[in-house]
């Protein structure tokens, strides 16, 4: 099977997964701007104590602010092919449920959230990885793998 592509010669798995990364690279962005994060003189690289606060919601350190830059980077280069564009919605939705039982399970306390996750960020994980990869799976079913002779 062929993917069928628009007007502008994307197929729309690699709309959504523009889409997705810039959006990424936009929460990205946001993490670092005081007023939309509340708190921003307690944000710190990484770990628990940061209180940091994206829209006074999700709890942000700097590195959890680089792991969206680097992931909306990664979605809108992948979004040049049909099947790095799937690959990145797929992958990335695992990524992100894998991420959400992570959190889930360790202690919001814990020295193992690194990142660092609350509640609320789990949840949006979990909505996240189903919906990367819901997207990845029903948009890219038609992605012709290609072979070279």
């Amino acid at each position: 099977m062929t993917t069928t592509h628009t007007r502008t010669g994307r197929a729309p798995v690699q709309t959504v997964a523009l889409l997705v990364g810039a959006v990424f690279l936009l929460v990205g962005i946001l993490g670092f701007i005081p007023g939309l994060t509340t708190n921003y003189g307690a944000l710190m690289f990484g770990g628990h104590h940061s209180e940091a606060m994206l829209l006074g919601l999700f709890q942000v350190s700097i590195l959890h602010n680089i792991v969206h830059l680097l992931f909306g980077v990664a979605g809108i280069a992948l979004s040049r092919s049909d099947a790095g564009a799937k690959n990145f919605l797929v992958g990335g939705g695992v990524i992100y449920l894998v991420l959400w039982l992570y959190g889930l399970f360790i202690g919001q306390e814990s020295a193992a959230n690194f990142v660092p996750l609350n509640t609320a960020d789990n949840w949006l994980h979990f909505v996240l990885g189903v919906g990367m990869l819901a997207l990845g799976l029903l948009l890219g079913r038609r992605v012709a793998t290609r072979r070279t002779v």
